[in-house]
């Protein structure tokens, strides 16, 4: 039986890793062909990015919900319910892209409070007004996303995201070099990029959705009058949505907001973090593959109440992921001094990405065994819970611990990540807690 977990996680997780991949290749993009440009602009970018994908990760974290929402509706094979899902789950992101947009502008008018270096202020400034006009498709773009995963068809998400990514990097070339006639425009031609990417994914996924045949039934279930159902699907998607969006951004925001932190120590140690913050989605992005394979599945299996079947596909998901970190790491370590040059010809900053490779590769087990368990949760619809956990682990324990070592006891961009090994550790034991707790 785990041998056909094993081979039905890799089919279904390979897609989405080769798109996440391909997020990992624009990512790996945006920050070359900016350092390139300009330290400062890189610097400018570290910051306004590692604030604003909380907007990116709480619109990602809200649509996980619509997976323990809609997979058990595929695996009992009622797929017109699936598409009803769909319909309200439009009406709740509407809601949510309104929450989002003020609290973007709200952070646009705050930016000069933040301490950063006042040289980077008026690039920062450009660059995240384009990101926040581009929200109401990045968010849209959340839904279908997980909806095409969610019944299994994440090839259909691979081909979109590397489509639009491709896009991305050459709008990049075009934009922030200034080639071919287009003018020169550094960190705000990647911004202007990066949103028409966005738009380009919202339009390729609806068009999907509306045209593809084997989407007719989900698409029948959209336009089908409402009942009385929509107002409890509504209810339930803002519940579990809400809470998951939460859980997601209180993740992945431990390691954005210590941005605030590594800008009070200086440009360059915030280029470096950006470069960090690149090198750590790499891992992350991978796992997230068969991560999200796993929370597919067990949502499948709870429609069909298969008790065992939770437990065994969340261990060899686990396995799956634990060997991937323990291929990737070799070579990161063994090249660790040559990394920074990748993104910029400053020694400084290549010397402090060298020194925290350290506990970038540290924490990865502990990385592994929590992304897997929080995406077999999600499947679970086990979200109030965990999002409690996320709070401890990444606000409690890493947000301090990460000034204490980096700010107040010296250590520096090294000292900033050295944190993550123990809050990630923390939030593993957590979520094998609650997930204990919740399959009995």
């Amino acid at each position: 039986m785990k041998n056909n977990h094993y081979s039905s996680l890799l089919k279904l997780g390979a897609p989405v890793v080769v798109g996440q991949i391909g997020n990992l290749v624009l990512n790996f993009a945006d920050t070359f062909m900016i350092g390139h440009h300009s330290t400062v602009e890189l610097a400018a970018a570290s910051f306004v990015n590692n604030i604003f994908v909380l907007v990116l990760l709480f619109a990602l974290g809200f649509n996980f919900a619509l997976t323990p929402i809609i997979g058990p509706f595929i695996g009992c094979d009622e797929k017109e319910k699936a598409g009803a899902v769909m319909r309200t789950a439009l009406f709740a992101n509407a809601l949510l892209t309104v929450v989002l947009v003020v609290a973007s502008v709200a952070f646009y008018f705050s930016l000069p409070y933040f301490g950063q270096p006042e040289e980077l202020m008026p690039l920062m400034r450009p660059y995240l007004l384009v990101n926040i006009l581009s929200i109401p498709f990045a968010v849209l773009g959340c839904q279908f996303k997980q909806f095409f995963d969610t019944i299994g068809r994440t090839s259909i998400s691979m081909h979109v995201l590397i489509t639009a990514n491709c896009i991305n990097i050459l709008g990049n070339y075009l934009l922030i070099y200034g080639h071919f006639g287009f003018p020169e425009l550094g960190l705000l031609g990647a911004g202007v990029a990066t949103a028409l990417s966005r738009v380009v994914i919202f339009l390729f996924f609806a068009l999907t959705y509306v045209l593809r045949k084997e989407c007719s039934v989900f698409y029948h279930g959209t336009l089908k009058p409402a009942g009385n159902e929509t107002r409890r699907l509504f209810r339930k998607i803002n519940s579990l949505g809400w809470m998951s969006a939460v859980q997601s951004t209180v993740e992945c925001g431990a390691f954005s907001l210590v941005a605030v932190f590594v800008g009070w120590i200086g440009t360059k140690p915030l280029a470096a973090h950006q470069v960090m913050i690149t090198l750590s989605l790499f891992f992350y992005n991978l796992y997230l593959g068969i991560a999200t394979a796993v929370s597919i599945r067990v949502s499948h299996f709870v429609g069909m109440r298969e008790r065992q079947a939770i437990i065994d596909v969340t261990k060899s998901g686990f396995v799956i992921i634990l060997s991937m970190a323990m291929t990737v790491a070799v070579p990161i370590f063994l090249f660790r001094h040559s990394l920074g040059s990748m993104f910029t010809s400053d020694p400084v900053v290549c010397s402090l990405v060298a020194s925290t490779v350290i506990p970038l590769l540290v924490y990865q087990v502990s990385d592994a065994f929590q992304c897997c368990l929080a995406n077999a949760l999600r499947g679970l619809g086990e979200m109030r819970r965990m999002m409690y956990a996320a709070f401890v682990a990444y606000f409690l324990v890493s947000i301090p611990l990460s000034w204490l070592l980096g700010i107040r006891l010296g250590y520096g961009l090294v000292g900033i990540w050295s944190a993550f090994p123990v809050c990630l550790t923390v939030a593993g034991v957590l979520y094998y807690v609650i997930f204990r707790k919740r399959i009995g």
